[in-house]
């Protein structure tokens, strides 16, 4: 993973290897508010694995767009994704993708971003692709929602910082996939918070214990295929599990906290995996924000038991403030308040949680996500989340190299970081 003047080209030549890019065009002013199927906005995929197909489903069920384009580097994902979104686009009265709109290849992401029946693209491709296939969509003039993380090192994040002004410039929305700030009773302890109902923030604890992601063993297929078909195993294409899945978790704290982590000290390692890839087990990690506000970060992701759960606790000079994936989110202070309706906490479906669902308090996170994108468009109220999106993912970078340097990072010293992770992988193999 060191620097390498061939990173660049790799990236390049691969922007829509792993790939099915989502496309929709926005209307003329004059359709957009015309008939129903005029105002619809056409969604195109780029990279159909769990995570993709689940999100493009929840546009299909919760919006009014309609999905064009399918694309992906394999084409057995390729037919799987399109059977399973046509029949949730037939459940919809939407209708099926044209055969003439699948692309395969490392080379998926040129037709889809070309086809003039796409107005916005969801990109669900593995992270280290994410800057170049988000420059080659916003290039094409598409918006754009983005899959967390933005991207797998400092350069990468610093470039997709860029690649917002050019998103505004064009005026395009251009969305991350950080879906929690979107779910009501997180919205609701959002505003608590920022209220002041606990105080100055002072302390807290925050963790992401996830069980092992199983991936299947592909025995006919070559170690570089098997690499890329089980990306979330592999650090250079991942950015190993504190950028790729708990980022999730450090996104919302800073979202609570109103800023970024200043510096970060911890550990963790490799113990306990047994797949193929090189990503990491766990961390354990305090970070410290403005204000001296210290937040300790436990994380895990190997364990063959049940999935553990996920949560956040804030501590302030007034009371405390919870949230959970599941259940309770809620507040103590000098009022109290929960957020009704949720219930008691649910054992979590490690497979399920995999794919981003997870029942509970995320219960309306991904369609209220998909239904912001998608008014941004029509509304002309574009969003922008580049910097936001870069932010989160550069924290999850601050925490990595402070536990594997084994010694306190500072924000300031991770920003002068110019090394590119390069995964190393001769993409020309896969036509």
């Amino acid at each position: 993973m060191s620097d390498s003047s061939n990173a660049g080209v790799g990236r390049r030549e691969f922007v829509g290897v792993a790939a099915a890019a989502a496309g929709i065009t926005i209307l003329k002013p004059s359709l957009v508010f015309g008939t129903q199927a005029n105002s619809a906005v056409r969604l195109g995929i780029l990279g159909c694995g769990g995570r993709g197909r689940n999100v493009m489903g929840s546009f299909l069920e919760n919006t009014g767009a309609v999905l064009t384009a399918i694309g992906d580097m394999f084409p057995d994902n390729l037919e799987e994704g399109r059977k399973e979104l046509d029949a949730v686009s037939a459940k919809h009265g939407k209708p099926a993708v044209d055969a003439g709109h699948l692309f395969k290849g490392r080379k998926a992401y040129e037709a889809l971003f070309a086809s003039k029946d796409v107005d916005a693209v969801y990109i669900a491709t593995p992270p280290w692709f994410h800057p170049m296939h988000l420059e080659a969509a916003l290039a094409a003039g598409k918006h754009v929602y983005l899959e967390k993380p933005v991207g797998v090192d400092v350069p990468a994040a610093k470039k997709v910082m860029a690649l917002g002004e050019t998103a505004r410039a064009k005026k395009l929305s251009l969305a991350v996939g950080f879906q929690i700030r979107h779910a009501s009773p997180y919205v609701e302890l959002a505003k608590r918070i920022h209220a002041g109902e606990i105080g100055t923030p002072v302390s807290g604890q925050i963790h992401y214990f996830a069980s092992a992601i199983k991936r299947p063993d592909w025995p006919s297929a070559s170690p570089v295929e098997r690499r890329l078909r089980n990306w979330v195993h592999d650090k250079a294409l991942s950015g190993d599990i504190i950028v790729e899945q708990d980022v999730h978790i450090i996104d919302v704290t800073n979202w609570f906290l109103k800023g970024h982590p200043v510096k970060a000290v911890g550990s963790g390692g490799r113990t306990g995996r047994t797949d193929q890839g090189d990503a990491w087990s766990h961390y354990n990690l305090v970070f410290t924000y403005p204000g001296d506000v210290h937040i300790g970060f436990a994380a895990t992701q190997f364990t063959n038991a049940q999935w553990g759960g996920v949560g956040m606790q804030y501590y302030g000079t007034k009371g405390w403030a919870e949230a959970r994936y599941d259940s309770p989110v809620r507040l103590s202070a000098e009022t109290n308040w929960e957020y009704p309706g949720l219930g008691k906490p649910q054992a979590t479906d490690a497979a399920v949680a995999v794919t981003g669902r997870f029942p509970g308090a995320l219960d309306d996170a991904d369609p209220n996500k998909q239904k912001a994108f998608i008014a941004s468009i029509t509304s002309g109220n574009l969003l922008n989340e580049a910097q936001q999106g870069a932010e989160s993912a550069l924290a999850g970078m601050l925490g990595r190299m402070a536990a594997y340097t084994g010694k306190e990072v500072t924000w300031d010293q991770l920003m002068k970081s110019k090394e590119a992770w390069d995964p190393k992988i001769d993409w020309k193999q896969f036509a």
